[in-house]
């Protein structure tokens, strides 16, 4: 472990606690509590890092660019897409004997006003509140901690991973183990993009929004 400042200490492991108790306390689960952890960790972030709470994040001004973000970023969640659709989903469901569980998507097919709805929604507690949190702070405070050897970064990726899986149990088992697999898919192109958090944002984005169109068009 790095030499650390007790608010270096203090402060994640309170950031943790409250993370937590969002995610498994006496408090009904909603749309907004993704939106909630991230302002807190914003918040947190700013004091720690005294006033760099976004760069703390991976949020770097030199990666904010349209090559990064709607070009390559793009590109890749449609790669990892096809891979979803083609090769892991179907290897799952043939390992467990289940299909993954796409819980009230019936609802989106042809409804473009619900559609568009979901689209907002998963943008915002998805794409930037779930990135924020595992990958912006889970990832870079354990690094912060324990570093980035490989022993580290592995260790990292199998707890925050099954993490990131676990809470996709409305999925069922196939879709917790598929989650898994797609949160270490994204920890390895956190790692490999310097901790891009804008990439990851857009990937995690475009990913499930092309999920979200094949629910609406009806190939899935």
């Amino acid at each position: 472990m790095k030499n650390l400042t007790l608010k270096q200490i203090i402060l994640p492991i309170v950031t943790l606690s409250f993370i937590l108790f969002m995610y498994f306390g006496p408090v009904t689960r909603t749309i907004f509590e993704n939106i909630i952890i991230s302002l807190v960790i914003i918040v947190a972030n700013f004091i720690e890092f005294k006033g760099k709470a976004f760069s703390s994040l991976g949020f770097y001004r030199e990666r904010f660019n349209a090559k990064n973000l709607l070009l390559i970023a793009p590109l890749t969640a449609f790669g990892l897409f096809v891979f979803y659709v083609f090769a892991l989903v179907p290897t799952v469901e043939m390992l467990t004997g289940d299909a993954i569980n796409y819980t009230n998507t019936e609802q989106l097919r042809g409804n473009l006003p619900t559609t568009l709805t979901w689209l907002l929604v998963i943008w915002v507690t998805a794409a930037f509140g779930e990135e924020i949190i595992f990958r912006g702070f889970f990832v870079r405070q354990f690094v912060k901690f324990f570093g980035d050897s490989k022993i580290s970064l592995l260790i990292n990726m199998l707890i925050f991973c099954s993490f990131f899986g676990y809470m996709h149990m409305q999925q069922g088992l196939t879709g917790q183990i598929v989650a898994t697999t797609v949160g270490a898919l994204f920890f390895i192109i956190f790692y490999l993009r310097k901790y891009d958090l804008w990439f990851m944002i857009m990937i995690h984005g475009f990913f499930n929004t092309l999920g979200i169109l094949s629910f609406y068009f009806g190939l899935a």
